[in-house]
């Protein structure tokens, strides 16, 4: 007995942990910094982690009440139904949720490439075809609609990565809306927004009001009455620092909402994922600290590395430093760890996390030194 062709899969390389580097230099993990995986260098939310210590004694239990509590404090924070809020195990098992009601077999999507490599994934798992608009670093990986459009051919979920992995462009609303106008009817337009709090502009989660709108007569800005065609993916892994507790949730148009009961994995949001993501939406300055310091560190990295860059709005910076695998590890030998972006198809660009001022500064004055050698 074998399982089925996997041919066509391509395996999620995730950044290396701390540890495990730590073990391969023979060195005390407290000696390394680690900004390969957009992590938040603050950690956790203070407060999320008081409320999952004590919700830790309740662990025994299935995660009704909090599964409803947090979904009602989303969709009042959005302004959307509780319907619409589809809660997961991080935002990639939104993405299986979104590809279980959207796919049927043989279903194509359009994915960006370079990019998040579980889009693809997921639209295989639930056996999905997968076709890629390019992204190219001459044109500064810009993302706009008709970079989508000119490669766009009747897919039926298009993927927009905002800001993007691993370039930290994004596209406005206005792309968005004209991505979403311009395919057809039965597309999905998946606009990514995992590092949504680190971007100083508005969510595409209000599209989803506009675009509702039962009163537009068809034909008049868009194709159809209910243009129920956008949704949006985010997370608590990067500003709110729960990466591993594994939390994030899609807010999808209201007139398909009550497919998450057919679709979802039972409480696949856990009771202590949910209490904390409850009390990190009341962390404001744990938020405000991790996406000041983000902002702080990119501008560091633009001024100070000695590589070419690209303007980013998420925690991360990409730079371009000639191989990247040698480069890489060179600065790790020297305690820092980096993102290679050759398994991006980058092999000439390093992707650098925001840490801390020290961190971002050790960062910086390590790679210079490598660049320089």
């Amino acid at each position: 007995m074998e399982p089925r062709d996997l041919s066509a899969h391509v395996a999620y390389q995730a950044g290396r942990g701390i540890e495990e580097v730590a073990r391969e230099l023979g060195t005390d993990p407290d000696d390394l910094v680690k900004l390969a995986s957009n992590e938040n260098p603050f950690g956790p939310s203070p407060a999320a982690v008081d409320a999952i210590r004590d919700a830790a004694g309740n662990a025994s239990t299935y995660p009704k009440a909090s599964h409803t509590d947090l979904t009602a404090r989303l969709a009042d924070r959005w302004n959307v139904e509780s319907e619409q809020v589809w809660l997961a195990n991080g935002g990639d098992g939104a993405l299986d949720y979104l590809s279980r009601a959207m796919l049927d077999p043989g279903d194509t999507v359009l994915v960006p490439s370079p990019g998040f490599a579980y889009y693809g994934m997921s639209a295989r798992y639930h056996h999905g075809e997968v076709n890629e608009y390019r992204l190219s670093a001459e044109d500064g990986f810009s993302l706009t609609a008709d970079t989508v459009l000119s490669q766009y051919d009747g897919e039926r979920i298009v993927y927009l990565t905002s800001p993007h992995n691993p370039s930290g462009g994004r596209f406005s609303l206005d792309a968005v809306t004209k991505i979403a106008d311009e395919t057809d009817e039965e597309t999905l337009v998946l606009v990514d927004e995992a590092y949504g709090e680190y971007a100083d502009g508005p969510s595409a989660v209000s599209l989803l009001a506009e675009r509702d709108d039962s009163d537009t007569p068809a034909g008049v800005s868009g194709n159809h009455a209910v243009r129920d065609d956008v949704a949006v993916l985010r997370t608590f892994s990067k500003a709110y620092g729960l990466a591993g507790v594994r939390l994030g949730y899609a807010v999808v148009p209201e007139e398909w909402a009550d497919a998450y009961a057919c679709v979802n994995t039972p409480f696949a949001a856990s009771e202590l994922a949910c209490r904390g993501g409850l009390a990190a939406l009341t962390d404001d300055e744990h938020v405000e600290k991790s996406v000041g310091t983000a902002r702080w560190a990119r501008e560091y990295i633009y001024e100070t590395l000695d590589a070419p860059t690209w303007e980013s709005h998420g925690n991360f910076v990409l730079a371009e430093v000639g191989d990247a695998s040698a480069v890489a590890e060179a600065v790790q030998e020297r305690g820092v760890i980096l993102r290679d972006c050759t398994s991006f198809g980058l092999p000439d660009c390093v992707r650098i996390t925001c840490g801390t001022k020290d961190e971002t500064r050790r960062a910086v004055r390590e790679l210079n030194e490598v660049l320089s050698s």
